[in-house]
């Protein structure tokens, strides 16, 4: 076994945290991915991963050497792209980061952009803020979509795509057959508060931008309902006695759904930046040059505006 097979073995054990999810991520046996992991430690003189009945973590020592994994990784890539592919046809893998509440879009650039470049391999990952991140950091991401305003000045290079902005989702009085209804009368925030409302849990930053929202209208809520899942909060809407808060990103996911209404949400009105978060380098992969280009191409920029921020009636 290769080198850098037994290193993407380690990565894919920091990603899924458990033994049998990473074997199966893999493509190979449980104890193949095992057997790798130990022949890294005997080859480095040190334990990678404390070990109980299940995975438990990584060791310091086993933290550090898979810092420097994904270094080797991410240099290999480099190194076959530089090989295998041009800037013009760009070829070889891309992972991309984005927040719940973008990805109807992440998920739009990515097949926009593995349509314009059929040589580029795109894994879209579901991940916190913190979790974007890092993952930049440590260069396990290529690419993230997320809330701009968190990032400081420093190795993290921010490109706007678009403003998020909310909606109060409700049931509509009487539904329509055009589908999901947007109104042009806005809700106040502090009118919204006053329904039975169905949140992200506080850990999310979404929920973050949603109570402070609330917060600034003078309302204080306790939601009934509160989950992690982005498609929990329509479902909820849809079958319950509830409503909710999304950006525009997601309500425009709905659009088949002529029970549900979309209304806008002002007082104040909360506009949030999202966009694409990565580390500034000299010599970027050509495939986060491809990407890069597409981000800033009109036709990207217009599809990108009638799905997201500030939806039309």
């Amino acid at each position: 076994m290769s080198l850098f097979t037994s290193l993407r073995y380690l990565v894919a054990l920091h990603h899924h945290k458990h033994f049998g999810r990473a074997a199966e991520a893999c493509h190979v046996t449980q104890p193949a991915l095992s057997n790798a992991i130990r022949a890294l430690e005997k080859e480095f003189g040190t334990a990678i991963v404390k070990r109980g009945r299940a995975f438990e973590s990584f060791t310091p020592e086993g933290e550090q050497i898979f810092l420097t994994a994904q270094r080797m990784l991410h240099e290999q890539e480099l190194l076959q792209q530089s090989l295998k592919s041009a800037e013009s046809a760009p070829a070889g893998a891309l992972t991309l980061g984005a927040v719940p509440s973008v990805m109807p879009i992440a998920a739009r650039f990515s097949g926009m952009l593995q349509k314009k470049h059929p040589g580029i391999r795109v894994t879209l990952r579901s991940l916190s803020s913190q979790d974007i991140e890092t993952g930049l950091e440590n260069l396990s991401l290529d690419l993230a979509l997320g809330y701009t305003d968190r990032i400081r000045p420093g190795p993290l290079t921010t490109l706007w795509q678009y403003d998020e902005r909310y909606f109060l989702l409700r049931r509509a009085s009487q539904a329509s057959a055009s589908g999901l209804q947007i109104t042009t009368q806005a809700c106040r925030w502090a009118d919204a508060a006053s329904h039975a409302l169905c949140l992200l849990t506080p850990e999310m930053h979404n929920r973050t931008i949603v109570d402070d929202a609330f917060r600034q209208a003078g309302a204080r809520v306790e939601p009934v309902i509160e989950t992690n899942s982005i498609l929990a909060l329509g479902l909820a809407v849809l079958d319950g006695n509830v409503c909710s808060v999304l950006p525009g990103a997601l309500v425009g996911v709905l659009n088949g759904h002529g029970a549900l209404e979309a209304v806008p949400l002002n007082a104040p009105d909360v506009v949030t930046p999202i966009g694409l978060i990565y580390v500034d380098s000299h010599q970027p992969s050509h495939t986060l040059s491809a990407a890069l280009r597409l981000a800033t191409d009109p036709a990207w920029a217009s599809h990108v505006k009638s799905n997201s921020g500030l939806l039309r009636a």
